[in-house]
Order: structure tokens, then sequence, then C-alpha cells
């Protein structure tokens, strides 16, 4: 017997209150909510972001600002923390799964897998101006 079950049984006088398909579920919400708060899950966001700030400064500083302050080297260049004023920060994934060609002259082409993509969108997200 589920041990929630269990639990479920002898708070309510021993009623049915809870059936297996309910435990299952119960369960999964409780592992999923622990996941979520653990410091493990942190420890991989804050990695997450490390490895996109990682990224935009390898590729892109040499034209743009690429943190929460500074001046882009190239005039034409945005700054990386208003890129969500231009449009939302999720519209780059596809640029950047294709490569983006597009921009100013000597733009370098690079690409990128889905979990570098993921943690440049992180990245950005963490260095916008509000």
């Amino acid at each position: 017997m589920c041990a929630i079950r269990r639990l479920l049984l002898t708070r309510h006088g021993g009623r049915r209150v809870a059936s297996n398909g309910t435990c299952v579920v119960l369960i999964s919400f409780l592992v999923f909510l622990v996941s979520s708060l653990t410091p493990a899950n942190a420890n991989n966001q804050r990695s997450a972001v490390a490895g996109g700030r990682s990224l935009v400064e390898r590729y892109c500083s040499g034209c743009h600002a690429v943190g929460r302050s500074g001046k882009s080297r190239r005039p034409d260049a945005p700054a990386f923390r208003t890129l969500s004023k231009r449009y939302p920060l999720i519209n780059l994934e596809e640029s950047l799964a294709e490569g983006i060609s597009t921009g100013h002259p000597d733009m370098p082409e690079f690409q990128v897998g889905p979990r570098e993509i993921s943690s440049i969108i992180r990245y950005l997200d963490t260095i916008q101006e509000k």
C-alpha cells in the first residue's frame, strides 16, 4: 500500500480517500517539487547561465556589450542587455539554431546546439534591463 494512501486512510478514519492512481500522481508531484527546490537544480541553473555567458563572450563580445553594463564596440551592434526591448528573447532560439547570418558585415557565423542555445537564452534573460 502506498505510504501516502496509508497516511490518508489513517487521517480519515479508514475511509477510502485515495486510489493507487492518486498515489502515483501525488508521489510524482512531490518528486518534481522536491527536485525543483534542491540546490542541485539551482547549481544547474547557475551552470547554464555561466555557460551562456561564456559563449556570448567568446562569439559576440568583439562587437556587442554582453554584460549588464558597458558599451558595444560597434555602434550598430546592440547591447545584449537591451535585446528584450526589441523582441522576445525566446524568438532568438530559432535564429541561433539556424545560425545567425544577418546583422553587421563582420558578424561571425557560428552554430550551437540546443543545450548551448538554452544557456545563451538563460544568460540573456539575467542581464535584461527591466
